[in-house]
This record gives structure tokens, C-alpha cells and sequence, in this order.
């Protein structure tokens, strides 16, 4: 994985740039329905490797911050988006314990193991004590034929190896679903935001159709 900014805007650029709009109406959909209610209004939130910020723009919080090494991050934000470019393990502009929730969003895969685990300690040391750490990460046990389909996809992730790092980083697991979402946009997940509502509230369909886990985690008591 590049450390490029330059070349980090240019990959996902020509990667996304036919799916933006799909991918919208994905992520409003998802936290409406899923991801809000891990997400109290009242909070300062903080989306990590944030992208074209999905999530960030889509979630209600009192206080919304998004950090990425791509440049093209302060674009993407929105207007109540406090954007920073800076390392996922390097964020030096938040001070200890000043963050209710921190989400990871399809990253670890990107990265190598060293950095999950000094990004996993850099999210314990922003994170209040009672904070909540919230990954969404494709589960390589459910969709290894289609892992490597991605040039910068350089770790083999999956939902038991994460609990282990959660736990070298002192974290509790409180919520661990294997097979939450499908692989990518591009697979089978039901276009349309009625028929993705419909899909967040059957979780059988995630048991058949789900190739990314979704996990929350809590900073170990000191």
C-alpha cells in the first residue's frame, strides 16, 4: 500500500468514480438504518481512513472528524466534516480521550499488520473510556476467492484475527458479526435503498449473502 498521496488520490479516483452516486445512496441508507444507533447524536465521531467520506457525511453526531492520507479527503467532506490528511497512526491533532466513537471502514486490508496494530493503539489513546470502536472489514474467510481482486490489498484480514488485535490493543469485544455486509458494492448486495433497508433487517440474508464482519469494540478498563 502506497503512502503517496498523490498516488492514493489517483488509484481511488479511477477506482470509485462510476460508483460515486451508488455508493451514496449505500452509506445514507446504512447509517439511517444500521450504523446510527452505535452512533449517539450527542457525540464526537471519528471516521479513519475515511475515503470519499460515506459514512462521516451520513452520520448525525454532534462533532464529525475525518483523517485520510489522500488528498482528495477535503474535497469529499462535507461542510460539518473537520477533515484532516494525516496517518491513521499518526494523529497528532487529537488530543488523549476527546472521541466517542472512531469507525474503520474497509482499511486494515490496505495496510500492514504493524500499522493495524499501531492504528488499533492510536484509536485506544483518542477514544474517552466509555468510547466505542466500530470496524467493518470484508471477513477473508468468506471471500477469499475475491480478496486479492484489489491491487492494494496486501493483508489477509479476518473476524477472529481482528478480536485478537482488539485484544493486543486492549479492547473488548462487545459485538462480533462475521457476515454482515456483502464483499463489495459490486457483488450481491440489493441495489436501491428500499430493498437495502429490507436487506440490514433480515440478518438470515447476511448469513448467506455477508463477506464483510462488522465488530465493536470497548477500551479495556485501565
Amino acid at each position: 500500500m502506497t503512502d503517496d498521496p498523490a498516488e492514493l488520490e489517483l488509484l481511488y479516483r479511477n477506482r470509485f468514480a462510476r460508483q460515486s452516486e451508488m455508493r451514496q445512496d449505500l452509506w445514507e441508507v446504512l447509517c439511517r438504518d444500521f450504523f446510527q444507533r452505535w452512533v449517539p447524536e450527542s457525540s464526537t465521531v471519528l471516521d479513519i481512513a475515511a475515503g470519499s467520506c460515506e459514512f462521516i457525511n451520513n452520520i448525525t453526531a454532534r462533532r464529525k472528524l475525518a483523517v485520510d492520507l489522500n488528498p482528495d479527503l477535503v474535497h469529499k467532506a462535507g461542510p460539518d466534516v473537520e477533515a484532516t490528511i494525516t496517518r491513521s497512526d499518526a494523529m497528532d491533532h487529537l488530543a488523549d480521550q476527546s472521541v466517542d466513537r472512531v469507525f474503520i471502514s474497509n482499511f486494515f486490508e490496505h495496510v500492514p499488520r504493524e500499522v493495524i496494530m499501531s492504528t488499533l493503539v492510536e484509536v485506544r489513546r483518542v477514544l474517552r473510556p466509555d468510547g466505542k470502536l466500530l470496524v467493518l472489514q470484508p471477513n477473508v474467510r468468506y471471500c477469499a476467492r475475491d480478496y486479492w481482486m484489489f491491487f492494494d490489498h496486501i493483508t489477509p484480514v479476518d473476524d477472529r484475527a481482528l478480536i485478537e488485535a482488539f485484544a493486543a490493543a486492549d479492547f473488548d469485544v462487545e459485538l462480533n458479526i462475521p457476515r454482515f455486509l456483502p464483499y463489495t458494492t459490486k457483488s450481491r448486495l440489493p441495489s436501491g435503498p428500499r430493498l437495502v433497508s429490507l436487506y440490514l433487517k433480515v440478518p438470515l440474508a447476511w448469513k448467506v449473502m455477508g463477506a464483510q464482519a462488522f465488530m465493536v469494540g470497548a477500551p479495556r478498563p485501565a
